[in-house]
């Protein structure tokens, strides 16, 4: 019972004690530099930032076969922002589609350019329309199961998230994967 109530004081005083020591290479006695001071080599520029925020994300339940992924993407840049690819751990094939409609009759194809977020816009992924497609999955994508994503973007900078499983009847169309 002593050493629980010992740890939190020992703890507080090796924190206050490391917080008042000088940063290396500072002589004793002179002021430590304040963050405005550090170099800016040390603080993340801007641009490194992450250039889309995920809301809403969520992937259809399946026991194999196909499935497919939904969100809305916000680009949080000042430039546009391609979405060139994306994976997932539950299936070795997946690809970006969209939803075309022909004479009432709708397909889904490879959405040949990527995915576009202009400039401080936002893109939604939904049934019907554009979707990220997981074919041949290998794991059962159960209700409430959480699934992590990652989107590549055209320059190569990648972006990860985790969808919510959530049954749902899809919306009937059909897949032309070679269009």
């Amino acid at each position: 019972m002593t050493v629980n109530r010992m740890l939190p004081a020992a703890l507080a005083a090796l924190l206050a004690t490391g917080a008042c020591a000088t940063p290396s290479g500072t002589p004793s006695g002179a002021p430590a530099a304040t963050p405005a001071a550090t170099p800016a080599a040390a603080q993340a520029p801007a641009s490194a930032a992450t250039p889309l925020s995920i809301s809403d994300p969520w992937v259809k339940t399946a026991r194999s076969g196909m499935s497919a992924a939904f969100a809305t993407l916000v680009n949080t840049t000042g430039e546009e922002v391609t979405v060139v690819a994306a994976s997932t751990p539950v299936s070795p094939s997946v690809e970006l589609h969209e939803v075309v409609g022909d004479g009432g009759a709708t397909t889904m194809r490879r959405k040949q350019g990527g995915v576009v977020i202009p400039a401080g816009g936002r893109h939604v992924l939904q049934p019907g329309g554009d979707h990220i497609m997981l074919m041949n999955v290998r794991t059962a994508i159960e209700p409430g199961a959480e699934v992590p994503f990652t989107l590549t973007l055209k320059d190569g900078r990648t972006v990860s998230f985790t969808a919510v499983a959530k049954d749902f009847a899809g919306a009937n169309e059909s897949y032309a994967p070679h269009e």
